[in-house]
């Protein structure tokens, strides 16, 4: 049944300006790109990507933006949480050489990717974008991980100025990779889909979630396809038959809003 497990979580870690991971213990396997659904007691029910997956740990890292956000950012080690899943479809790691692109806090669901591309012996570019050198995180993590690391800021305040898929377009102009996966802004993984025609491609998309197991319809995208079923992870095929993807989303009562 898909009740949520409650756990503990064991550390909690403040990676930036309203952002923190968790970690708890949830043993079992999980693909990198999957995600759960976080119950926070007498709050809300979201879902998560997870930022880290080992045997017995899984982590989340997210951004404080709204009540329930807020309400689980104020958590701390040892308080309890309730968790669903794994739910969706992860990324599929094929190729030798992989280019990784992640903005803002999209960054987080990549690292479990990488961490496993570099597992199995494939090189690994990453980009990693963010508004400015402030909001930037995971980047000893994917310095360790054994990554060419690549840092873009809006403002120029470390690294390229500019987007994230500005910079992607440079670095592949100056080198050849088997696949892109990217996670961020949706208008960002967007422009990154139409300026990369050839190049086999897989972006994790978020839309308004309810149940997390495919019953409610309510995170469909393009023509029926359900982000908690046939995604998180879209390959390219799939997202050029999606007049919506980094046009609009739509709110819980279905009404569109602009990305």
């Amino acid at each position: 049944m898909n009740y949520p497990q409650i756990v503990s979580i064991t550390k909690a870690t403040r990676e930036a300006p309203d952002i923190k991971t968790f970690l708890f213990s949830h043993p079992g396997p999980m693909d990198p790109g999957q995600f759960f659904m976080i119950w926070i007691p007498g709050i809300d029910e979201i879902p998560m990507s997870v930022s880290y997956i080992t045997d017995n740990l899984k982590g989340i890292t997210f951004r404080k933006v709204g009540d329930a956000t807020a309400a689980l950012y104020a958590l701390k080690q040892g308080s309890k949480i309730g968790v669903r899943g794994p739910y969706g479809k992860g990324f599929t790691l094929k190729g030798k050489k992989l280019l990784f692109v992640g903005g803002g806090t999209g960054i987080a669901m990549l690292v479990p990717a990488i961490e496993r591309a570099q597992q199995q012996n494939m090189s690994t570019t990453v980009i990693l974008g963010a508004k400015n050198k402030q909001e930037l995180f995971f980047e000893k993590r994917l310095e360790d991980s054994g990554s060419t690391l690549y840092i873009s800021t809006d403002d120029g305040s470390k690294g390229y100025k500019g987007y994230a898929s500005h910079l992607a377009k440079e670095v592949i102009a100056k080198d050849s990779f088997d696949s892109i996966l990217t996670c961020g802004p949706e208008a960002m993984m967007k422009h990154l889909l139409d300026s990369t025609k050839k190049i086999p491609f897989q972006a994790s998309i978020e839309r308004y979630m309810k149940c997390g197991i495919g019953l409610c319809g309510q995170c469909c995208v393009g023509e029926g396809l359900r982000v908690c079923k046939e995604g998180p992870v879209f390959t390219r095929e799939l997202l050029d038959t999606m007049s919506d993807f980094g046009r609009y989303s739509r709110d819980a009562a279905g009404r569109k809003l602009s990305l």
